[in-house]
């Protein structure tokens, strides 16, 4: 087992733990929302290994913790442990890393496309960084329907401030995917090489989509 595949095995593990123990903590005390947050990030983080396992795609490792970090980051700490409230930044800083992550997915994707001999069309670099920008943008904008349904349906507050909240989680959201994005565009005009890695495991893995 590699290095990073037994950090995954871990890590996956250890959070596994800890939602257990907190839906077993809050139906103790009764603390149904709490025990919502808990199933629903369970869930979430199991979905990438279950869509692995169901599909025919493998995902690099290394997008997989990023998945689980995130999730549990978002969940785990900022509405079970109410990190939201108690930093400030904290909703920011993880709109931000979810544009990264998001733009750096639809980046990557797009570029192998497009290297693939199959797909006759070929895209411009504007292009594919002008997606990846609006790949995440979309993503974000998903996001914030989903709270709000949330908090229509259940009653939480996940939009604690209504449209100013949604407007800057939309705003570092684009941040973030700008970033992704220009540097994405250099790569491809041969001045970074980041994405390099994450292109050639992604098609390592998925040997089959590129005979």
């Amino acid at each position: 087992m590699k290095r990073i595949d037994s950090v995954k095995f871990w890590m996956a593990h250890a959070f596994r733990l800890l939602l257990i123990f907190a839906i077993g903590q809050s139906i103790y005390f009764g603390e149904w929302n709490i025990l919502f947050y808990s199933i629903l990030t369970l869930i979430l983080i199991s979905l990438p290994g279950i869509i692995e396992k169901t599909s025919k795609i493998d995902y690099p490792s290394e997008f997989e913790l990023l998945i689980m970090a995130f999730i549990f980051a978002s969940l785990y700490l900022g509405e079970i442990n109410s990190f939201y409230t108690r930093f400030w930044w904290w909703d920011g800083l993880l709109h931000t890393i979810s544009g990264l992550i998001i733009a750096l997915i639809g980046f990557t994707l797009v570029w192998i496309l497009n290297n693939e001999e199959k797909v006759r069309i070929k895209m411009g670099l504007g292009f594919i960084a002008i997606f990846a920008f609006c790949f995440a943008l979309s993503a974000g904008a998903i996001w914030e329907i989903f709270e709000f349904g949330l908090d229509q349906i259940f009653g939480m507050h996940m939009q604690e401030t209504g449209i100013v909240d949604t407007m800057w989680d939309l705003i570092v959201d684009s941040i973030g995917a700008l970033i992704v994005s220009l540097i994405g565009y250099f790569y491809l005009r041969g001045g970074f090489r980041f994405i390099e890695n994450w292109e050639k495991n992604f098609i390592n893995l998925n040997k089959h989509w590129f005979k």
